[in-house]
């Protein structure tokens, strides 16, 4: 299980390393189990962590933002396994939610 504390202190995550690229090489998992689309409409809405632009073409997110984030959202990061939520306290999903 992936924890809030398994993040370094510092430093700053690119999207796939934050909603996951299961088609990577190794696949990376996602720390938060949303698509690019939410979460884009998430960080405009004030949702998700600001943005920060590191270059013309490079966007990254602050670890203690995403840390906050998560720990916000009940202190353990949501991971996805064959499309489901799996270990994770206040998981919930689109079945959960019906």
């Amino acid at each position: 299980m992936v924890t809030a504390t398994s993040l370094p202190e510092t430093g700053f995550l690119r999207l796939p390393q934050i909603i996951g690229n299961p088609k990577a090489n190794p696949p990376i998992p996602a720390l938060i189990p949303v698509s690019k689309t939410t979460w884009w409409q998430g960080v405009k809405s004030g949702k998700f962590p600001k943005a920060i632009k590191l270059g013309e073409r490079t966007t990254a997110w602050r670890i203690e933002d995403i840390r906050d984030y998560i720990d916000r959202q009940g202190g353990e990061l949501k991971t996805l396994t064959d499309n489901s939520c799996v270990e994770v306290k206040n998981c919930k999903t689109s079945r959960s939610q019906q």
